[in-house]
């Protein structure tokens, strides 16, 4: 069993005020010698802090909740690993949650990490919820929502990529290398990041003096699954098509696979654009253009945006950071003559 303060106090001769304030590194008005005194008697005897009595005095606990929509899609874990690294860095721990994309699992989970006394919230909420998570309106914890954008009294930032931005370039290649009749299969264009995908390949439509037809999108879920159903209901209607931008690199997946049982060769009959740039991307036969997202990055960012505001720092309110995306050009697209 681990010393405790008041032991350390009694082998040293001092109160477990010094005792407490030198462990906790506020002794500037303590001198050297009792100050080394104290930490050679810790280390000797393995001292080992009390967090859990050390939060209740101080109400914070140095522990950060991350709420995911969907662990299985290899976007998220990307996201938790540079979370994971900058809440280390920061002597910081995680606690994650993973919610199957489901809006009670999210007000569970706001709950629990309530009753654990984490300091903050980081949220991704789940792609079928329009409006975020009601849970969000009676928690009282500071909130970095990722990858999502919505306006919440809680929520004191935002990380997210410029989705408009990087749905404009996927599909302006496509339109470069040749192809015109461009499908888009999407996952649920609810959330903010969905409708400003749908926007950008309206745009690079738009641009390149292309109609916008509603019957050329389909929206769905992210998920491997829905790209494989859609594309065969466009193959079933009989769309003339060259080419599909996917609003995750999941349904790209699905889609090349009922393409290729449909008898087609990607890229020399259709074209298709991903969007994530997950790591097997690069593994798909053909590897797959895509459209890349900072992931790790972002995991990064929103935990020092997150700490920032737990401690205070100098941040205008409701801080949002933007990040870019990148045109990851690989072999499911090619130059049409």
């Amino acid at each position: 069993m681990s010393i405790t303060i008041k032991e350390i106090a009694k082998l040293a001769q001092v109160s477990t005020a010094t005792v407490s304030m030198i462990l906790n590194k506020k002794d500037q008005c303590i001198g050297d010698a009792t100050r080394e005194k104290v930490l050679a008697i810790a280390a000797e005897h393995h001292y080992i802090p009390n967090n859990a009595a050390r939060s209740l005095v101080t109400r914070k606990t140095n522990t950060i909740g991350l709420i995911m929509p969907d662990i299985t899609n290899p976007f998220f874990p990307e996201i938790a690993r540079g979370a994971e690294d900058k809440a280390s860095e920061s002597r910081y721990s995680i606690i994650f949650c993973n919610t199957d994309d489901s809006e009670r699992q999210e007000e569970k989970y706001i709950d629990i990490l309530t009753e654990k006394m984490v300091d903050g919230i980081i949220f991704a909420h789940a792609a079928e919820s329009e409006e975020g998570c009601s849970g969000l309106n009676k928690c009282k914890l500071p909130v970095i929502l990722i990858d999502r954008d919505y306006n919440n009294e809680n929520v004191k930032g935002r990380v997210v990529v410029d989705n408009e931005k990087g749905s404009y370039s996927g599909v302006s290649h496509l339109i470069k290398q040749g192809y015109r009749k461009i499908l888009y299969i999407a996952g649920a264009i609810k959330t903010q990041t969905a409708k400003d995908r749908l926007a950008g390949y309206r745009r690079a439509l738009s641009e390149n003096l292309i109609d916008y037809k509603d019957y050329y999108v389909k929206s769905g879920s992210y998920r491997r699954e829905w790209g494989y159903e859609a594309m065969g209901q466009f193959l079933n209607e009989n769309i003339p098509f060259d080419s599909v931008f996917c609003g995750n690199d999941l349904i790209a997946f699905g889609a090349i696979k009922k393409l290729k049982e449909a008898g087609y060769r990607i890229p020399e009959d259709i074209g298709v654009v991903g969007f994530d740039d997950i790591y097997v991307s690069s593994m798909m036969e053909p590897a797959l253009t895509t459209v890349k997202q900072p992931n790790y990055e972002m995991g990064y960012r929103a935990v020092e945006l997150l700490i920032d505001v737990l401690e205070k720092k100098n941040l205008e309110s409701n801080h949002k950071i933007v990040l870019d995306t990148e045109l990851v050009v690989r072999n499911s697209t090619r130059l049409l003559k």
